[in-house]
């Protein structure tokens, strides 16, 4: 996967492109290859019930900031959030969240693209998905060659059997050298982590990393959905 120039990684709120596969983009970043972070929406807007405007821009802002945080610490190029509804993907319509990414795409012309799986308990993941995989359709000259779906704590697992294609991944990363790097990034997105045993909390991460990593023999590892490879 290191011979790729450009990768690009959408996710649909700040915190999932870190619990997905922030191992796997610092070692990225560290073997020299731009990756770009592109946030659809802004995770905080659906909440606006429990908080005043004023309140809840400021939370937008903080969750902004630390989603810049993530990027310095794993190494990314950029990081670029969107104001798509939060936890309402599904109320606009699917072709602006299409272009969106397809916008992104030409800009950074990504050979790898990483985004959400389809069985995703959360409304925003499923829609993110659908998006890039319209986005990323194969076509002569495509920059992407290769599409990967990461799972996501407290989303992925909690689909129940019969309701889609449950993730079972066929593909590994060594995250070995790099699960400290992940772990301080989700240290910047603490408002979002959770006290164990919640999936979403820094000990369950480092737990399913642990676990991954022993299904194929390494200390670490984050898993991951082939949705496509072209090796021309």
């Amino acid at each position: 996967m290191f011979e790729y120039e450009n990768v690009l990684v959408v996710a649909a709120h700040p915190d999932d492109e870190v619990l997905g596969c922030g191992g796997t983009i610092a070692r990225l970043s560290q073997a020299g290859v731009n990756v770009d972070v592109l946030l659809i929406a802004d995770g905080e807007k659906s909440r606006l019930r429990n908080n005043k405007l004023s309140e809840m821009n400021s939370l937008i802002l903080d969750r902004q900031h630390a989603a810049e945080q993530a990027r310095s610490i794993l190494g990314c190029r950029s990081v670029e959030c969107l104001d798509f509804p939060d936890n309402a993907l599904d109320t606009v319509a699917m072709l602006d969240v299409v272009k969106a990414v397809e916008n992104r795409v030409e800009k950074f012309r990504p050979n790898l693209v990483f985004t959400h799986h389809p069985s995703d308990v959360n409304i925003d993941h499923r829609i993110v998905h659908e998006a890039v995989t319209v986005a990323c359709r194969q076509v002569p000259g495509f920059s992407v060659k290769e599409l990967l779906f990461f799972e996501v704590m407290s989303s992925t697992e909690w689909r129940p059997v019969g309701k889609g294609i449950n993730f079972q991944p066929n593909y590994f990363v060594d995250i070995s050298s790099t699960i400290e790097v992940k772990k301080r990034a989700l240290l910047a997105y603490d408002s979002e982590m959770r006290d164990f045993p919640h999936p979403r909390s820094l000990l369950a991460s480092e737990a399913l990393a642990t676990w991954r990593g022993a299904t194929v023999g390494v200390i670490a590892a984050e898993a991951f959905v082939l949705g496509r490879r072209v090796i021309t």
